[in-house]
């Protein structure tokens, strides 16, 4: 009787080690998880490089764009009045007439620049949603927006936009 008694002590004192080291492993993994975590959570962001802003002026305003206004559709008077409204949004007024390349446009408008005039026609091209943007040989930095039957009307002036960006 005395084998059987202690064969259970000692079953049962094996069985009580057992769970205590699983109970401390497990405790000590969560503790691991804790202490990962909360140095995760408070260590400052590392520092990654940031490229420098590759633009040297602050910006361009619409008033330092000068846009002429093509008309491309079959409705009269749709370029000068047009214009008028750009001109209220503070852009320059250069040539209003009717496109000179006799182009039909299906798109709300076609916003034509040179190489110099990239950041001037970004402005002008937030005017009419759906413009598309096309880029020719010109030297200047004039901008031209010609008008195509979608066009319903201009959106409002966007503030800036950096030079060259």
């Amino acid at each position: 009787m005395s084998l059987t008694v202690e064969s259970e002590s000692v079953a049962r004192s094996r069985r009580n080690r057992r769970a205590v080291i699983t109970i401390g492993v497990v405790i000590a993994l969560l503790a691991a998880a804790l202490y990962i975590a909360a140095s995760y959570w408070n260590s400052p962001p590392a520092k990654s490089p940031t490229a420098a802003p590759s633009c040297s002026s602050g910006g361009i305003s619409p008033r330092q764009v000068t846009v002429n206004v093509y008309n491309a559709t079959k409705r009269n008077g749709l370029g000068s009045a047009t214009a008028k409204l750009v001109a209220a949004r503070g852009f320059v007024t250069g040539t209003v007439a009717n496109d000179p390349l006799k182009k039909s446009i299906a798109a709300p408008a076609e916003v034509r620049f040179g190489p110099a005039g990239e950041a001037s026609a970004a402005l002008v091209v937030a005017l009419v949603p759906g413009a598309v943007p096309i880029k020719d040989t010109r030297a200047d930095a004039s901008v031209d927006l010609v008008l195509g039957d979608g066009f319903k009307d201009l959106a409002p002036a966007p503030t800036t936009t950096a030079a060259g960006c």
